[in-house]
């Protein structure tokens, strides 16, 4: 089954999957080398190169040979629905059908292609519910959730409490040292959406859609 892209355009599997595979890459907000997608996808850099041709042609990509890949807003929309669908599914493969993490993230793989926005939206209020009608009698609903890394001002500290996001990204950013505890500081946001912080001393660019899985305590 297809998805159908803002400007109702039909995506295959393979387009939704480069998307995917390009933002997962682009953690630091730099183009992501045709070389490197290439391997992640296991396939020729040859392949690799016409297809992000013909993902620019759609409007999807911004590409320069000798550069890389990035993605555009379109294209980064489609690549984050596609995979909020994989972490609803993951979710609910784990949560409702107790399967073990690892395999409930590869079921959730296939069925991310086959997922439409109102299936999703059903799947996310299903999920919301369980979680509400788990909580006993009396209990007060689930706390507000804690602002995103890109809501700190320029300067302004925050401690991150959780990391939202998929198994690739969170290494990445645990390769980095942003943990649950970790302090960090908004140095600036590039024109492009790109955060420049500080962790541990030093800095770190990190690309948009990490900035918004990132969450923090603001610090006075």
């Amino acid at each position: 089954m297809a998805h159908l892209n803002p400007g109702s355009v039909v995506l295959s599997e393979n387009i939704e999957m480069y998307l995917v595979r390009v933002a997962q890459l682009r953690l630091d907000g730099n183009p992501v080398p045709i070389s490197q997608l290439a391997q992640e996808l296991a396939i020729t850099s040859v392949s690799a190169h016409e297809m992000c041709r013909k993902l620019m042609e759609k409007g999807l990509v911004d590409y320069e040979p000798y550069k890389g890949v990035t993605l555009t807003a379109e294209g980064n929309a489609l690549a984050q629905r596609v995979l909020r669908s994989r972490r609803l599914w993951t979710t609910f493969f784990t949560n409702a059908l107790d399967f073990p993490a690892q395999v409930a993230d590869e079921i959730a793989c296939r069925f991310e292609h086959v997922t439409t926005d109102e299936l999703a939206g059903r799947l996310a209020n299903y999920l919301a519910s369980e979680t509400d009608s788990s909580l006993p009698t009396g209990e007060p609903a689930p706390a507000e959730q804690p602002p995103c890394l890109t809501e700190l001002s320029p300067g302004q500290w925050g401690t991150v409490v959780a990391v939202d996001t998929d198994s690739v990204a969170t290494a990445f950013l645990r390769q980095q040292g942003v943990l649950p505890g970790t302090p960090v500081v908004l140095l600036a946001t590039a024109s492009s959406g790109t955060l420049l912080v500080e962790v541990h001393g030093q800095p770190l660019a990190l690309a948009p859609v990490l900035g918004q899985a990132i969450k923090v305590t603001k610090e006075p």
